[in-house]
């Protein structure tokens, strides 16, 4: 059996609001425009979600908000704490709890870039791959039976895009 992982770093948040604290911070313009091209970009694909988990901070959550609307189905949301501002052992610990065959994640950096670095066996071709910019998504496969048996460096890429590829 093969499992996917649909890994999404959350995209583009605003910075207006100085007290505003940083796990309150929502999206700009730009990062609401990128999470619809993101949920288009899924859908014309084929990676759509049976699972989603996903940091609360607002910006993850209005992330997966934007990208929502163009899939099919209506994946389970997990909201997970554990991931707000997470190192890659504590999301690689989530993910092993996941439950669907497709699970998106939808996280924070500097903890997804080395996340997405470490469970592939071989980066994607790019020179975003490694910065992790906001919206970057990953799409990996995994020869697994069950989450519970993922380790580091199991992950075959399929895709790897950043919104502004999408918006040209």
């Amino acid at each position: 059996m093969t499992k996917r992982l649909i890994l999404t770093r959350h995209a583009k948040s605003s910075w207006d609001d100085p007290l505003m604290t940083d796990h309150d911070r929502p999206l700009n313009e730009r990062g609401k425009a990128a999470a619809a091209d993101l949920g288009e970009w899924l859908a014309s694909r084929g990676y759509v979600p049976d699972q989603v988990l996903c940091s609360d901070a607002l910006r993850t959550r209005k992330t997966w908000s934007g990208i929502a609307p163009a899939l099919p189905g209506t994946p389970i949301l997990d909201l997970k704490p554990a991931l707000y501002h997470a190192g890659p052992d504590v999301m690689l610990a989530v993910l092993r709890h996941a439950t669907g065959d497709t699970v998106m994640m939808i996280g924070h950096n500097p903890g997804i870039a080395e996340f997405a670095a470490r469970i592939v066996a071989r980066a994607p071709v790019s020179a975003e791959f490694h910065r992790y910019p906001t919206g970057a998504t990953l799409v990996c496969d995994f020869a697994a039976d069950s989450w519970a048996d993922l380790g580091w460096g199991m992950g075959a890429v399929d895709d790897f895009i950043v919104p502004r590829e999408l918006a040209i």
